[in-house]
């Protein structure tokens, strides 16, 4: 079927293909400040090009685009490049001067910005935002709590229209109203996967689970593992935190901490056990972050952790260490010299899929930036597998974070096919445009129906 685009005086011929839904969510947005919920992969972004395009045709004042990671921003503004038939965008972020950013803000009509900029830019009183006449909030779903997007919304309340951008606002309908409550807005447009006039446009993606069996040594590691942690937890049920009866949870575990914290707020006199039952809900965590190691991530990782817990000065870490069943699990994962399974089951199956499919490009989703570098390592030495990783900025430990250059480079270098595997932490999770993915590998379930929908939606976005 041949391809129908818009036409618009602002928006570069056969730029932007034609769809029904797209250009009515556009107009409803220009209507009053608008949540638009779409399935991942299918244009968000061209529908804040169709009403950024008329918003400039029809009135004068500033857009504001707003994107929570570097990379996205630049990705951003790259597409309004590439789109509309107007100056371009100017590009903020934290690696860009105060003056400038004032200076550029007075000049450009377009501005696409990581949303912290912008809210130390309004506390200094570097810019206003008085004259901007739509702000777009990519990735709303994150306007909760004391995320940037709630402090830019307060300050942008009735001033403009709004357009926020999702496609995974949350099951939690309370959630979804406090993103409306704090953004301003007061109008919902959401289409799924079974309308009539999106399915066309989306893609079959098929799901595979695959089991791993942990290895008998790596379920005595656990069993030990787990052992201090129901002691842990029968301690705080002897404290009166956690209910008898109820298998513990990492929720029920945190819950038990909040009731801590609620008690020794509430009372004058501090009972010396509620700072006993405190110290015992951190070692818990602390065990069970091991165990999770241990059945999920490897030998390798466990001992990392376990090494990380010398630094660890707090007395819920140096309780953990003394335990002697630690030692024990020390002992025994010291003199294993395997891996976990799941990474020679990750290289089989990226083998297959470029053994049937050698142009395939391939995600591999991993948790933690220790395994994502091992897995790397991995796969690189297998013949026809060129794989690049991609991590965040922020420096962890001895691992240094990415710059938004490189950021910026890797994904260009895995879109042109120079590598065909990006190994991936949560950075790539969001939003990324990386286009005919033809297989996504999550290395762990992730415990967030908002992750799992961004990880899915690397993939299906072009073809089944």
């Amino acid at each position: 079927m041949r391809s129908v685009f818009v036409s618009h005086s602002l928006i570069k011929p056969e730029k932007v293909e034609e769809r029904a839904y797209q250009i009515s969510i556009a107009r409803s947005c220009l209507q009053r400040p608008t949540l638009v919920v779409l399935p991942t992969g299918i244009g968000k972004t061209m529908i804040a090009v169709l009403a950024m395009a008329d918003v400039l045709k029809r009135q004068k004042g500033k857009i504001l685009f707003l994107a929570p990671t570097k990379p996205l921003v630049e990705q951003h503004a790259q597409t309004l490049r590439d789109v509309l038939l107007v100056e371009e965008p100017a590009v903020f972020t934290g690696e860009m001067a105060p003056h400038e950013r004032r200076e550029s803000w007075s000049r450009y009509s377009i501005i696409v910005s990581t949303p912290q900029v912008i809210v130390n830019d309004l506390i200094s009183g570097e810019m206003d935002l008085n004259g901007v006449s739509l702000l777009v909030f990519d990735e709303a779903h994150r306007a909760v709590g004391d995320y940037a997007y709630v402090f830019i919304g307060e300050k942008f309340a009735n001033k403009g229209l709004v357009l926020g951008m999702t496609a995974s606002p949350g099951s939690d309908p309370q959630k979804v109203m406090e993103v409306c409550a704090n953004l301003g807005i007061q109008a919902v447009e959401i289409r799924s996967e079974d309308d009539p006039d999106v399915a066309p446009y989306l893609h079959d993606i098929d799901e595979r689970w695959l089991r791993v069996d942990v290895p008998p040594e790596v379920k005595k590691l656990a069993e030990l593992l787990r052992a201090i942690l129901n002691d842990a937890i029968d301690a705080l049920r002897n404290y009166g935190v956690l209910p008898r009866g109820k298998p513990a949870s990492v929720r029920s575990i945190l819950e038990a901490q909040q009731l801590i914290q609620a008690k020794l707020h509430a009372s004058a006199q501090k009972d010396p056990r509620l700072f006993q039952a405190q110290a015992t809900v951190a070692m818990a965590m602390k065990a069970n972050h091991a165990l999770t190691m241990a059945e999920t991530q490897g030998v390798g990782a466990l001992l990392s952790y376990i090494e990380r817990l010398e630094d660890d000065s707090t007395k819920s870490g140096q309780r953990l260490l003394a335990d002697p069943r630690i030692g024990e699990v020390r002992r025994i994962a010291s003199k294993l010299d395997f891996e976990h399974p799941k990474v020679s089951r990750v290289v089989a199956v990226v083998e297959d899929e470029l053994h049937s499919n050698p142009k395939a490009k391939i995600i591999v989703f991993t948790h933690y930036r220790e395994i994502s570098e091992m897995v790397t390592a991995e796969l690189q030495k297998v013949v026809g597998v060129k794989a690049l990783r991609f991590v965040g900025q922020a420096t962890k430990g001895k691992d240094k974070g990415m710059k938004q250059k490189d950021q910026v480079e890797r994904l260009q270098r895995f879109r042109d096919g120079e590598f065909n595997v990006l190994v991936a932490t949560s950075v790539a999770e969001e939003g990324l445009d990386i286009p005919a993915t033809d297989l996504v590998i999550f290395y762990e379930p992730v415990p967030s129906e908002i992750r799992t929908i961004q990880r899915r939606g690397r993939t299906g976005r072009s073809r089944a």
